[in-house]
């Protein structure tokens, strides 16, 4: 596999973060959800530490300072799991989320690797907002402790991934590269709908930059 040293986050900002919370990079300060999974993971216990976090599927895919502690994260093998959750099952948004599992040591047959969960169609429709059962919750937990879909259904899509395979596409842990489902093509809307906004604010940002120069240089921007 691939390597590259993980840079460190500045200097300033791990003195004022006496618990070595600031992993791999500093988050961006416009997105702290990294920040989260970076506090999480340098809470873990050695050995035994294990963390469990629902997030916006976009900590999978983004680019930048968190494409940077993603991948950190990932040679550290770290991240166990990745599970794609029903769309609108929070109250505060109706987009699909994932569960991350993050693991300080991993069982053997693990290593290396990263457990990909396509569980987006356990669900029970409602009209305002989607549920999942005890049967739900239990097929996914049945998938992720044995690592096959253990009720033969095609309710939930389980592949135990390489690193290497991972490594090849550049860190993104989109599930839809991983597993092909029905499914898969909602995951990659989302996706495509959040490149598509951090390209137009990118775009936004140069164009103030130039604006900025413009003026400097006399002209009306």
């Amino acid at each position: 596999m691939r390597r590259s040293a993980c840079r460190t986050g500045a200097p300033e900002f791990r003195e004022k973060d006496p618990y070595g919370r600031v992993l791999c990079a500093v988050p961006p300060a416009k997105n702290g959800d990294f920040a989260w999974i970076q506090h999480m993971v340098a809470s873990m216990k050695e050995d035994t530490g294990r963390v469990g976090v629902v997030m916006p599927h976009g900590v999978l895919f983004r680019g930048g300072k968190e494409g940077e502690i993603r991948r950190c994260l990932l040679e550290k093998d770290l991240l166990e799991a990745a599970v794609g959750l029903p769309p609108n099952l929070f109250y505060s948004t109706s987009i699909p989320v994932c569960l991350l599992i993050w693991r300080h040591t991993k069982s053997a047959e693990r290593q290396g690797k990263v457990l990909f969960i396509d569980a987006s169609k356990r669900l029970k429709p409602g009209k305002n907002q989607n549920t999942m059962d005890d049967a739900d919750i239990a097929a996914i937990h049945a998938a992720y402790a044995r690592g096959e879909d253990t009720d033969g259904d095609g309710g939930v899509a389980v592949r135990l991934v390489n690193l290497d395979e991972i490594a090849g596409n550049d860190y993104d842990l989109k599930i839809g590269r991983y597993l092909q489902s029905a499914h898969t093509a909602e995951v990659d809307v989302e996706a495509a709908l959040v490149a598509y906004r951090d390209a137009r604010e990118a775009l936004r940002a140069a164009e103030r930059t130039l604006d900025a120069k413009l003026r400097a240089a006399g002209f009306d921007a």
